[in-house]
């Protein structure tokens, strides 16, 4: 790699972590936000769910704005918002300024899919799976590490520097980006319309509202079943919309193809699978253990027992490349989503020593560390070099649905009972996870539908052959 494809990739990944980061530090911290501004638990949820939304409508159209007006261009301007959310929230002297900070910093969600984007521009063809596996795997990493770091950060310096910390690395990262990052030479001339972004956000903020308060609501309550029939209609209309608009956000007929919906489709399930486990794995350490299971962990103690899940979640994007290389995208992904479930199912079985929950975190890691950064390269494989933005933007808002499904699904589940003390049953959590395993295992089936081997076919026999003896990590 020349030293400016690593300059390049050194800024995506600062970048790509203080997005993630900011995505998940404030999941294990909101109780004590909750009692600093003096709020209530429906009110601090939203610090969440604001996040999600905003991040879920500005990741596709990040991405179109990027095939279309420049990718380094809207690299900038998301770092940027980012940078402005974050140091916003750290300021916030009211739950509500909180909650707007965090939809600013939902506006950065294109940072992903404009990273894959550039890395596909600047790198070689024998250094860009490696490349966009390890940047992919860290979505998953940055996850779990979040919730690692963050109890000795609330403990030593306040849940203010949750936010603080990565205002700084993304304001790096942003003007590393506008400095040294070279502009995208291809780009799809079209231009933006406004009617699909406003019906996409209509059906995204719709159905992402109604998934996460179903379980406050009531799945059957007459506002879930509403909004839910609200968000398909507009997103009939939305489809009918792109079908006959001149320049659609979104290329259906792309992705429609099998190389493109079925890994979209795999996206969603693992999402579900894989975020869904995030939030619930720390409160069931967390729980007392006079509960009758749990381990009384704090915050701190419940990130350490997450560590194996982030460090082969690390490991397993390291070596996606090496072996899609050898064996396929379409098996490794196989392979990810059915070790995803093995390991969520072992946690849902074997959970009464803390052994058993490092041990099953870490294949749970591997398994997704191998899947995520392979169902990168599958899409970006699958679609032309001006689509890639928007293509992965649809990828990776696809794991953020599923996340929500699957972290809502899992709620309804565990406090379905609950024990005089208020906590949930550990029958609940059992079948929760055995819930998300499954799931996880139909990933692997969704998976078989993957064509195999697409990038290969695509290359001349010199970089076939380059691939199969070298697939060096970025930097190497």
């Amino acid at each position: 790699m020349t030293t400016s494809g690593r300059t390049t990739f050194a800024i995506l990944v600062v970048g790509v972590c203080s997005y993630t980061l900011l995505q998940s530090m404030t999941v294990p911290a909101l109780p004590r936000i909750q009692a600093e501004l003096g709020t209530d638990q429906v009110t601090v949820s939203w610090v969440l769910s604001a996040f999600l939304i905003s991040a879920s409508v500005a990741t596709p159209i990040a991405g179109r704005l990027g095939d279309s007006h420049g990718r380094k261009r809207m690299l900038v301007a998301s770092l940027a918002l980012l940078a402005l959310g974050a140091l916003v929230a750290a300021l916030a002297p009211n739950i509500w300024v909180l909650v707007v900070a965090r939809v600013i910093q939902g506006f950065a969600g294109g940072v992903l899919p404009l990273a894959f984007g550039i890395i596909r521009d600047e790198l070689a063809p024998a250094r860009l799976a490696s490349a966009i596996a390890l940047l992919s795997s860290l979505m998953s990493v940055g996850f779990g590490a979040g919730i690692v770091v963050t109890g000795p950060i609330l403990d030593l310096l306040g849940y203010r520097f949750l936010f603080l910390l990565p205002t700084l690395a993304a304001a790096a990262a942003a003007v590393g980006a506008a400095l040294l990052i070279p502009e995208s030479a291809r780009r799809v001339r079209q231009p933006l319309r406004l009617v699909p972004v406003v019906a996409l956000a209509g059906w995204l903020i719709a159905l992402l509202v109604c998934i996460s308060r179903a379980p406050s609501w009531g799945w059957t309550s007459t506002a879930t079943v509403g909004g839910l029939l609200t968000a398909l209609g507009v997103f009939l209309l939305w489809v009918r919309i792109e079908s006959v608009i001149d320049a659609p956000l979104v290329d259906l007929r792309l992705m429609a193809t099998r190389g493109v919906a079925a890994p979209n489709v795999v996206a969603l399930l693992i999402g579900m699978a894989m975020y869904g486990s995030f939030g619930f794995l720390p409160q069931f350490t967390q729980t007392p253990s006079e509960s009758g299971y749990g381990f009384g962990a704090s915050v701190a103690e419940a990130g350490h027992l997450m560590l194996p899940m982030a460090a082969f979640s690390f490991l397993g994007g390291v070596v996606s490349a090496s072996l899609s290389s050898r064996v396929g995208s379409r098996s490794v992904i196989i392979a990810g989503c059915w070790l995803t479930g093995a390991g969520l199912l072992a946690a849902a079985l074997a959970h009464q020593h803390e052994w058993q929950i490092l041990a099953s975190g870490g294949v749970t890691g591997l398994g997704s560390g191998l899947c995520f950064a392979a169902l990168a390269n599958a899409v970006v494989d699958a679609v032309p070099t001006e689509r890639t933005g928007v293509a992965t933007g649809m990828n990776a808002n696809l794991r953020t649905i599923g996340g929500s499904v699957g972290s809502a699904g899992v709620a309804t589940i565990v406090t379905a009972q609950l024990l005089p003390s208020g906590y949930p049953t550990e029958h609940g959590y059992t079948v929760g996870f055995v819930a998300l395993a499954v799931t996880a295992f139909l990933a692997g089936l969704a998976a078989i539908t993957i064509p195999g081997r697409a990038l290969e076919r695509n290359l001349t026999p010199i970089q076939r052959k380059d691939r199969l003896c070298s697939a060096p990590l970025p930097g190497s």
